[in-house]
Parts: C-alpha cells; structure tokens; sequence
C-alpha cells in the first residue's frame, strides 16, 4: 500500500499577515526547504478555505486557515517495468519507438511509475545513456504525456551527446527532421504558413502556455493543410518544428485561432463545437479525450554511424476514427 501524504493546517496570525505563501509554509514546516514548498505548492498541495492556491506569491491574511500536503519521498532511482514497447528500430546506440498516448516520459511528481524511462530501463538494462540523469536515462525529447508517436532514445553518451547536438540544431543542418499531424478546428489561412511567438507562463494560469510578448522563448512552427472537412469545419494540419518549447504545436495553433480538437487545456471552448456536430463524430471526439496530436515523421543521421534514417508513424486509431467521422461532413 501507498504512503499517504502528510497532511498540515496552519491558521495565519496577524504578526505573519503579507507574508508570502511560500515563505510563510517553509517558515511553519521547518527544516523543510522553501524551494521544496515552492514545488508543492505549484503542484497544488495548498489549499485555503476548499481552493486549490498554485501561486507560491500570494500573500496570506492574518486569520486564514491554509491547508497543506506533503507527499511521501520518492525513490531516488526508478525501477524497471515490463512495459510493452512499439520499436521501429534498435541498435547499441540508439533506440527508435511508438510512445502511445497516455505515457508519461520519465518519471515526475505524481507518476513514478509506469513511465517511458521504467519500460526502457526493463528493456535495455545498464546500457541506458545516463547523462538525462536518474530520472531521464537516454531521454534526448520527450512527448507531452497525451501526445502519441516516434520518439529516438540515447543508449550510450556517446549517441546522447550526438542527439543533442542535432536537437539543440533544430535540424537546420539537415541532422534531423520531426513532423507531427495534428487535427485542427478550422482551416488555418494561408494554408502553408509561420508562426512565429515566443512562448511563456500565463502569468495568471502557471500550468498554462501561452505566446506571450516578453520574458518568453522564441517558438517557431512551420505548418500545412494537408485536408480540409466539411465548409471550413476542421482540417488536418502537419507541423514541422524549428524549436521545441513546452506545448508548442498546441500553443501555437490555438494562438492563431485553430486549437486541436480534443485540447482539454488550449482548445477548451471549441467543447460546444463538437457537441453540435453530427453525433459519429461528437462520438469519436469523446472518445479521442486527448488533443489529436501525433508526432508522424523522424528523420535523422545517426548519431555515430552516421547512416541516415527515416521513420513514419500511421496516426493512432482514435485519431484516425476522428479523421474518418470528419469525412462524412
């Protein structure tokens, strides 16, 4: 059985009243770092009067009582899991495979387990690159958690440090190229196009992206209409990245007014869209219960060999029901 977490209730007193939050916990669970209190909280583990406090700034008032919860340590080193793996192509270098949505990457707060990294350390043993550290053996990118399709893994430094190059390239010396389709509402205009936007925090909403006009990262994302649906309805979109920011294909598609269908976060408002379609195809989005975002498209040298390698990924089943429903429009 799991360790609960600890559970602490503080109630502010006028002396610590325009104390920060963060500061005022760390103050409360001493020895406890505030850097350590500053994650939780953003993780969502304090509460006050039954709502969840996610900014570590906001400052408490004499007379509030502030709930908090410890979550039991983590193990230092995760563990391998026979997870099954989609392997499109495996040497003593490197690794090519099929993540499916739903798989977390490496393992983080709240998913130990059950993760890419677990399945990998299963299956490759000690050969893993360690440079990603403990937590990220041969992990070079990485996949949002609900996003499907090819990703390459470091089984030596030496291919990790190879990777990392083309990575940090951005495939601007043809070392590598990621392609991804994506489902979008609407048909973006023109139908070949940039989007340039620097990407950042929502300054209210710190889970939340967003393109923002300062203090962001530069983001560009090259996109086409590959098919349109319906009068305008919806259209599949490729996108090939020239950075690789926090959610960017979906930050930048939302930002030009085309989210993907199925964004729970970015495309949040087009909910009401889907229910006024056809019912096979409100169907299968319901079904979909992730953003149609499939990365279909790896070209790369290899990091040692320098043999050039190209790999294709046909789109998941629940995006391809999507697909088909929107074809009757």
């Amino acid at each position: 059985m799991s360790e609960k977490p600890e559970r602490h209730s503080f109630t502010v007193g006028e002396a610590e009243a325009g104390e920060r939050l963060d500061r005022y916990l760390a103050q409360q669970l001493a020895p406890m770092s505030r850097s350590r209190v500053k994650t939780l909280i953003k993780q969502g583990h304090a509460r006050l009067a039954g709502r969840t406090i996610e900014e570590p700034n906001s400052r408490v008032k004499s007379g509030e009582r502030i709930e908090f919860a410890v979550p039991p340590a983590e193990p230092a080193i995760p563990k391998g899991e026979a997870i099954p793996l989609d392997i499109h192509f495996e040497d003593d270098q490197i690794l090519v495979l099929d993540k499916p949505a739903g798989l977390v990457v490496h393992p983080a707060a709240g998913n130990w387990s059950g993760t890419l990294v677990n399945a990998l350390i299963a299956h490759c043993g000690d050969s893993l690159s360690g440079i990603g550290g403990v937590k990220r053996p041969g992990i070079v990118h990485r996949l949002d958690k609900a996003t499907s399709g090819l990703m390459v893994v470091a089984k030596t430094d030496r291919a990790h440090q190879g990777l990392a190059k083309a990575f940090a390239e951005r495939g601007k010396k043809g070392a590598l190229e990621r392609r991804y389709q994506a489902l979008v509402w609407g048909v973006p205009s023109p139908a070949k196009g940039r989007i340039d936007g620097a990407i950042g925090r929502k300054a209210e909403q710190r889970q939340k992206m967003a393109v923002v006009a300062t203090g962001g990262k530069p983001a560009v994302t090259h996109y086409r209409v590959l098919e349109t649906f319906g009068d305008g309805v919806a259209s599949l979109v490729e996108c090939k990245l020239e950075t690789g920011r926090t959610h960017q294909i979906r930050v930048h598609m939302a930002h030009i007014g085309h989210p993907l269908i199925g964004d729970p976060v970015y495309g949040a408002g087009y909910k009401s869209k889907a229910t006024a379609l056809p019912y096979k195809i409100g169907e299968a989005i319901q079904a979909l219960d992730r953003q149609a975002l499939h990365a279909a498209k790896l070209r790369l040298t290899h990091p040692v060999s320098g043999e050039k390698l190209g790999f294709e990924s046909p789109l998941p089943g629940d995006i391809a029901r999507v697909l088909e429903a929107l074809k009757d429009l």
